[in-house]
């Protein structure tokens, strides 16, 4: 992926949209669905890609740091 491309992935226990190089523009979701969406219509309007990184949901919101490197998401932008 490129920068500007967003990834859509699951973070402890919500759904995120990363922006790769842009990590001011990331955002969490409650739901897997939302995140995909939302991801979609970023990516439409950044004129970029969009790919979904698929995993089992575990239903379970932590505060264990699994980020990937650069990804600065705001906890409350939950839902959002």
């Amino acid at each position: 992926m490129t920068d500007g491309d967003v990834e859509t992935r699951s973070k402890r226990g919500q759904w995120v949209n990363r922006v790769i190089g842009d990590p001011e523009r990331s955002r969490s979701f409650r739901s897997k669905e939302e995140a995909i969406d939302a991801g979609r219509e970023l990516s439409a309007r950044l004129g970029t890609q969009h790919r979904v990184i698929e995993s089992d949901e575990t239903g379970v919101i932590t505060d264990q740091d699994e980020a990937v490197a650069g990804d600065r998401t705001s906890a409350g932008e939950a839902g959002a």
